[in-house]
């Protein structure tokens, strides 16, 4: 069946090609122009509105069942899977025997810092003594920026032409008692602890645990150390520089 030209190509063609159409599709291929296209496009309008063929759709075929493996590959499977499993809790245990015993870390509640019992003078004093603290300038030692070795740690200048010392407008900042804080708080600790220095674990006797806080002095050994700890802990006395633990 020879494909059937469209109303367009109809209207555009000429009398040869109107004839060779006529003939395959076995119409009348006589007469002018104007009856060979009309024929042809009655022809083709007919056609397409003859109802086309529905095609059939294609049965669905059933599904192939798969028999059941046999008894002996579903324990062979069985047995491979125990195998692997007791592999990965072998694998485990190595894990955790290889890990050093010193570095586990006990998991503990965390408890809060103790804090003294300030009045609400000195709890404003010491905030007003953090405000003056963060405005205060650094202060180095004359010269401080031409010899590495001088440092930069304040000394006083004494020179009898320095220019630091007679407080030239151009030279930097020099200690003076107008930067220091309220007088009532110097000294304490940031938590407003009055700090003790303890040697040994009878010092902690002299301690107020509700204002003072014990400091550990450096020269003092591990043992010692942890024994002050420990007693510091039974009296409720707070240490500032507590031992890390490991």
């Amino acid at each position: 069946m020879t494909d059937l030209p469209t109303p367009p190509e109809i209207r555009k063609a000429k009398k040869a090609e109107l004839v060779a159409w006529a003939e395959s599709l076995g119409l009348n291929a006589e007469g002018k122009v104007d009856e060979l296209r009309a024929r042809l496009l009655e022809h083709v309008a007919s056609a397409a509105k003859a109802p086309k063929a529905e095609k059939k759709a294609p049965k669905p075929q059933p599904a192939k069942v798969e028999p059941p493996p046999p008894a002996e590959v579903v324990e062979e499977e069985a047995e491979g899977e125990a195998e692997e499993e007791a592999k990965e809790e072998a694998e485990v245990e190595e894990k955790e025997e290889k890990k050093p015993k010193g570095k586990e870390k006990e998991e503990r509640e965390h408890t809060p810092k103790l804090k003294p019992q300030l009045t609400p003078e000195i709890r404003a004093l010491l905030r007003l003594r953090r405000q003056v603290a963060n405005r205060r300038p650094t202060f180095r030692r004359q010269e401080w920026f031409t010899h590495a070795g001088l440092g930069q740690m304040w000394r006083k200048p004494q020179g009898q032409h320095s220019k630091l010392r007679r407080h030239l407008g151009y030279r930097p900042n020099v200690v003076s008692i107008g930067y220091r804080g309220p007088k009532a708080v110097r000294g304490l600790h940031p938590s407003g602890f009055r700090e003790v220095l303890v040697h040994r674990v009878r010092d902690l006797d002299a301690i107020d645990p509700k204002l003072e806080a014990a400091r550990i002095a450096g020269t003092v050994g591990g043992r010692r150390r942890t024994e002050i700890e420990s007693a510091a802990d039974e009296k409720g006395i707070r240490v500032l520089n507590r031992r890390e633990e490991e």
